[in-house]
């Protein structure tokens, strides 16, 4: 082992990997210590926490390769994509978590972020006031009472590793906690629409596509500026300014 990779590296945390061993410093311990405790009572694949300080959790490297990326093609069988349609399935009828994740937001709450964040977008020149305003009225639908369940928060497809049509592991669990079922659907497949089909075959659940879409939307809505301050790149092809335009 002759270098360390900086997977991710943002202001409010950094994913390091040296050799096998996965290093994620975070601003806020709490989060961690909510990462690790999801980690211990998920009933799926998860990466094994090797040791932990007040803001560093060290995880061990888990085996396969993601379904592709955001942005990207996907590398996955549809029987992979089904696979892990039934892996969420199996995290989302798990006994709930003691706390709120990512995907617990009230109604109230997101609402109220959502209007703050349309308003930011287009007084600040991100997006059109035709794109902010035609998303906002699909985003709608998202905004409807839900039946909390155990869910990862973060679900995009880069935190789903494969192997053939296993799931070996889902990793980057600081979001988890109870929420909206259909919001860890649409965070795994946006980008992806073309294998919702599949997840949902490996879900074995009649849901609302519908409220998949709208999630598509107002995710991708509530993230853009983010990204953009961040240091990502919210305008790639395929990424989440094109999935706002793809609802045009």
């Amino acid at each position: 082992m002759d270098e360390v990779e900086v997977v991710v590296a943002h202001s409010e945390r950094v994913t390091l990997r040296v050799g096998d061993v996965f290093l994620k410093v975070d601003a806020d311990p709490a989060r961690l210590d909510a990462e690790a405790e999801a980690m211990s009572l998920a009933p799926v694949p998860t990466p094994e926490v090797l040791w932990r300080k007040p803001s560093v959790l060290a995880t061990a490297a888990v085996r396969g390769t993601t379904l592709g990326r955001l942005g990207g093609p996907s590398t996955g069988s549809p029987a992979a994509w089904a696979a892990a349609g039934a892996a969420i399935r199996q995290l989302h009828d798990a006994p709930l978590p003691p706390r709120p994740g990512g995907a617990g937001r009230s109604i109230a709450a997101l609402s109220a972020e959502l209007d703050a964040e349309c308003e930011l977008l287009v007084t600040n020149g991100v997006l059109s006031a035709d794109l902010v305003t035609r998303n906002r009225q699909i985003g709608q639908a998202a905004l409807r009472p839900w039946s909390p369940c155990f869910t990862h928060g973060d679900l995009q497809i880069a935190h789903v590793l494969v192997e053939g049509d296993e799931v070996t592991g889902i990793i980057d669990w600081s979001e988890a906690g109870r929420g909206d079922a259909l919001y860890d659907l649409a965070t795994f497949t946006l980008g992806h629409e073309a294998h919702l089909d599949d997840v949902l075959a490996g879900y074995g659940t009649d849901v609302d596509r519908e409220v998949i879409r709208a999630w598509w939307s107002l995710r991708s809505l509530l993230t853009v500026r983010w990204l953009i301050e961040h240091g990502f790149d919210a305008a790639a092809p395929g990424c989440e300014i094109d999935v706002l335009r793809a609802r045009m």
